[in-house]
């Protein structure tokens, strides 16, 4: 075979000070130095390969030897002059056996000149295709393009398995001004491991996750993985068509709220993967009633105990309950099924472990630097500095993947209180105002609103959900109007009031009457959800169930009245997984929900209510039509504090009321009398003290008759016998 090279002369005297800079992994411009070049003596190849025993250069066109790189006084570099540039391989010769790939510093810059412009203006929408790691194929090769930001990083090096972790061998182009970093590994294939290998001014940083991995290693392992792009085949056309109108303020919105890894376990012990909670929780969501499932945090978190809120990978769905698409074929099977699927969703902070965000390139770069804007004392976690073009435009582009890669039909955002206020939680002298000296974060509000637009544009009918917990004004309404354009918001004050009302001895319900009538002076202020969430049931607040006053009977007599309560009360409804059959004890993410309780009768009628109520707030447009809307709600009774009686009319579009009425005493109120705006027949639909609810069987049932008795405003009336701590639902 013909040699096509010609020995490249070695200067023993003064070595390279680029060799020096690769030695020491300090260079900063790889590209410059290594790979093919051209200088006044013509062509030259550059490879450094720490560990190869030799390495020879191969045309990749025929595969035919063009000869040996020559091994410099430095172990790992080795040089060529080939008589010619043209395509090439190298076939390096390891210890361990022979390997034959191109070069990665043979290929020119990767990402375009727009996906780089839309990075720094904070608006590229599409992250999770272009950033991280891509398979892509470049000039006729398959590989993995990687592309990570870095700004104040002096060297970038991807390394994994396929290198031997030594941040040496791949070290990234800097894309100037950017700060973005990016390189093509030629040969890489999905499941491959890897991580960023960093050199901040300081040194090395602890090897670092990819902000952008599409997919990671089962924790506790920490490394990215190079996913398969999802090809997944969907089946929701029929969902995705109708979604819009199904998800209108006007229509039925009932959440089953869970957490993935808790509700059931397999007979082993093991957690459901997303096949089979998707085999037993469709038919469950079925039965139940309810129109949506929310998933508290999926995205891969490395700390189970955090339950998913403070998580590290904002474009994956964690391993621990399978790969991305077995998470896309959960989210189809649901639609399919009927059944929206919403997301826990955490744009507000992160966690410190030192693989993650924090100081990511040795500075604070997708936190603030200042702790007073940058830690949350509360939670041990960094607060994203959402001020920051690239940090705002990768959060939207999370929200995006989500809604459009997965289907997703709604987020819900998680501590947007504490995204709003720069002084949240944090005693005077402990926050920093903003640029006008208030306390309000302008960045994060500017974030909001710019996220609920895009949203509204790009994935019309997706909800966005805001979980804020003080009086901020505007939360569910129109950012052009000045609000933050959320659909809906929490209703922590109602959550609050009723839920220490309920707690309340019957006998001292009297003295704290306006519990239950306060909200509805701000009910429709705001499109709300009534939220009964897992916060309410941890740490040592109990259970729903015991957080209910008196004996046995009394507790679950309560629980099914609070539960109507909720049900019949203006706003949309959320209730965590467990509380819909009466849990003894409070949840646990390390166990399973205590299903075994089915099989005794007031757990068992606690699970038939919730299953008539979803039944009955669907079916009647009167219980869901005007949740936002004053016109849908008409007190009777609100003031009737002797006997705790709350009486109201619930109106549709149609005209068709539908009557409330709730005993929040154990006495029985025979011929209670409540005046009604239709005369002639109404319809018991619901007495939450019946037998199939484990009741005690007592109140009206069946169809009843007004009175032409005038009271409470109208015209005509009924006698009710009103069932001890229970809820009558009436219609005409």
């Amino acid at each position: 075979m013909i040699d096509l090279t010609v020995p490249a002369p070695l200067n023993a005297e003064m070595p390279d000070p680029n060799v020096q800079a690769l030695v020491r992994a300090e260079h900063s411009d790889p590209f410059a130095f290594l790979g093919p070049h051209r200088d006044e003596q013509g062509p030259i190849v550059r490879a450094y390969l720490p560990g190869a025993l030799g390495v020879d250069l191969i045309d990749a066109n025929t595969g035919g030897r063009m000869g040996e790189m020559t091994l410099g006084e430095v172990p790992g570099m080795f040089t060529i002059r080939p008589l010619d540039q043209r395509p090439y391989r190298l076939r390096i010769r390891w210890g361990e056996g022979e390997q034959e790939i191109e070069d990665p510093y043979s290929f020119g810059p990767q990402l375009g000149d727009m996906d780089i412009y839309l990075f720094g203006e904070g608006n590229h929408r599409e992250l999770g295709k272009a950033f991280g790691a891509q398979l892509v194929e470049v000039d006729g090769v398959s590989g993995v393009r990687f592309a990570v930001w870095a700004p104040n990083a002096r060297r970038v090096s991807v390394v994994g398995h396929f290198n031997g972790w030594d941040g040496r061998r791949h070290v990234m182009r800097a894309r100037h001004p950017s700060g973005v970093w990016e390189i093509f590994i030629p040969r890489l294939a999905p499941g491959e491991v890897y991580k960023y290998e960093i050199l901040g001014s300081h040194g090395v940083l602890p090897l670092k996750a990819d902000p952008i991995a599409l997919a990671t290693e089962l924790p506790p392992a920490t490394g990215s993985v190079v996913a398969q792009p999802l090809e997944f085949v969907w089946n929701d056309q029929q969902w995705l068509e109708k979604r819009q109108h199904a998800q209108a303020h006007n229509q039925p919105l009932s959440i089953y709220e869970m957490h993935v890894g808790s509700w059931r376990h397999h007979e082993d012990g093991r957690v459901l993967q997303w096949s089979e909670l998707a085999d037993q929780l469709i038919p469950y969501m079925h039965e139940m009633g309810f129109t949506h499932v929310e998933l508290m945090p999926i995205m891969e978190h490395p700390f189970g105990g955090s339950w998913g809120y403070q998580l590290l990978s904002q474009f994956a769905p964690s391993s621990r309950y399978g790969s991305p698409a077995d998470f896309a074929a959960f989210v189809d099977a649901c639609h399919v099924a009927g059944i929206g699927v919403i997301l826990d969703w955490v744009p507000a902070h992160f966690p410190t472990d030192s693989h993650g965000l924090a100081r990511f390139d040795g500075t604070a770069l997708y936190e603030y630097a200042h702790p007073f804007e940058g830690f949350h004392q509360d939670w041990d976690t960094f607060i994203y500095n959402l001020g920051r073009n690239e940090v705002h435009g990768y959060m939207l582009a999370s929200a995006l993947h989500w809604l459009r890669q997965y289907h997703i039909d709604g987020l819900r955002v998680d501590a947007v209180a504490s995204m709003l206020y720069r002084d949240y939680s944090r005693k005077d002298g402990e926050w920093i105002p903003n640029r006008h000296g208030g306390r309000e974060n302008l960045e994060a509000i500017d974030f909001l609103r710019h996220l609920n637009d895009v949203v509204h544009t790009e994935v019309p009918g997706a909800l966005v959900i805001a979980e804020e917990s003080t009086a901020w004004p505007g939360v569910s309404h129109d950012t052009q109007g000045g609000g933050l354009g959320f659909a809906y918001k929490w209703n922590m004050g109602w959550m609050h009031d009723s839920l220490k009302y309920i707690a309340e001895d019957p006998l001292n319900r009297q003295h704290h009457h306006d519990k239950l009538t306060f909200g509805l002076l701000y009910a429709f202020t705001e499109q709300f959800i009534l939220p009964i969430s897992h916060d309410e049931v941890v740490h040592g607040k109990r259970s729903l169930l015991d957080k209910m006053p008196g004996d046995r009977w009394q507790k679950f007599a309560n629980l099914r009245l609070y539960l109507s309560f909720m049900w019949s009360h203006p706003g949309k409804k959320l209730l965590f997984m467990g509380c819909e059959f009466g849990q003894w004890r409070e949840w646990s993410h390390d166990h399973e929900l205590d299903w075994y309780l089915l099989r005794y009768g007031e757990h068992q009628g606690t699970q038939n209510l919730v299953k008539v109520l979803n039944q009955l707030y669907r079916q009647h447009p009167a219980l869901h039509q005007r949740d936002g809307k004053a016109e849908g709600f008409q007190w009777l009774i609100g003031d009737d504090a002797t006997n705790s009686v709350y009486a109201f009319l619930r109106h549709g579009d149609d005209g068709a009321p539908v009557l409330v009425v709730h005993n929040f005493t154990p006495v029985p109120r025979e011929g209670y009398r409540i005046g009604v705006p239709q005369a002639g027949e109404w319809q018991v639909l619901l007495n939450s003290d019946d037998e199939v609810f484990a009741g005690s069987n007592a109140g009206s049932r069946g169809a009843m008759h007004t009175d032409g008795i005038e009271s409470h405003g109208q015209a005509q009336s009924l006698s009710l016998n009103l069932p001890p701590l229970g809820t009558l639902i009436l219609k005409p």
